[in-house]
């Protein structure tokens, strides 16, 4: 299930860049879309395709909590911004942290392995934990490196 929210993310994440400044929680409906990673690289150029990869994988696992209904997108840039730098430069086991000063929010990102796949591409597995009002939740996930220097959730 995890897999199937990682995947779905990314497209929905733009299409929430794309629209008006309404309520957080149409910004998390719209998590819910369909077209995954894959689909977010397909848009934008230079840092806004590396925001809708990194949103996406890391909103994945935050699809249909409240917490990740919750996230702006103050949130989500900060968060995707942590989460480019700390796959591509933090050892394992080393946490980056990232905090939205106006909402509050804040989170952890932490790879936990490295290693490189069948196809030659480096990936990294790794942990997030999102902060919101006192409320905790943590998820994983799997991103591989494509040749444009972003990162890709796999699973």
């Amino acid at each position: 299930m995890m897999q199937k929210l990682a995947v779905v993310t990314a497209l929905a994440v733009s299409l929430a860049a794309c629209s008006g400044t309404g309520p957080k929680q149409t910004g998390g409906a719209l998590l819910g879309g369909v077209g995954g990673a894959v689909a977010g690289a397909q848009f934008g150029q230079g840092t806004g395709k590396l925001a809708a990869v990194a949103a996406g994988t890391l909103l994945g696992a935050l699809i249909g909590s409240e917490v990740g209904l919750s996230l702006d997108k103050a949130d989500q840039m900060a968060m995707a911004r942590t989460t480019q730098s700390t796959l591509e430069t933090a050892p394992v086991g080393t946490s980056s942290t990232w905090r939205n000063p106006d909402s509050g929010h804040h989170g952890t990102v932490t790879p936990t392995s490295t290693y490189q796949n069948s196809s030659g591409q480096y990936c990294r597995e790794f942990s997030q934990t999102v902060n919101i009002g006192g409320r905790s939740e943590e998820a994983y996930g799997t991103a591989c490196r494509q040749p444009d220097g972003t990162w890709q959730v796999v699973n």
